[in-house]
């Protein structure tokens, strides 16, 4: 059993290992850098749909992810983009990620949807700018004068 105090570690290196790599898979796709995008080995022109968007929402959702700002809808973005890509992309090639070549979109979906659900863990700007609001928020009604009843 993982003692609760490391839940917080755990889940934000979590999200920030599945960040990273989904923001490198955008820089892949808008820059051809990394060895540019799977299909074409070079950057996806600019605009052209469904790629470049795909690629825009990878590397600033994976972005975002990876630091922990506006982590859940970020998240969740990225795992809807990552459905589509399974769906519209892999499933027609047939119904069994193996065989479709879907599973890094499954796997990113299914991450991305658990860091939706689950939050930023404790490493995160999320987690920070919320402890500085319940500290300045804490602070402002401890200074309150109290009014009697």
């Amino acid at each position: 059993m993982v003692p609760a105090r490391l839940n917080g570690p755990v889940l934000s290196l979590f999200r920030m290992v599945t960040g990273l790599l989904f923001l490198c898979h955008g820089a892949a796709s808008l820059f051809g850098v990394l060895g540019g995008n799977p299909m074409t080995g070079k950057a996806v022109p600019v605009g052209e749909w469904p790629g470049w968007w795909a690629a825009l929402i990878q590397l600033v959702c994976g972005g975002l992810v990876l630091v922990g700002l506006f982590t859940r809808p970020a998240a969740l973005l990225a795992s809807g983009s990552m459905a589509y890509a399974y769906f519209v992309v892999h499933q027609p090639d047939g119904p069994l990620p193996l065989r479709n070549g879907g599973e890094p979109a499954a796997l990113f979906c299914w991450s991305f949807l658990l860091v939706a659900v689950l939050g930023p863990g404790t490493w995160a700007v999320d987690a920070l700018l919320s402890r500085r609001h319940s500290v300045a928020t804490g602070a402002s009604l401890a200074a309150r004068p109290s009014v009697p009843a």
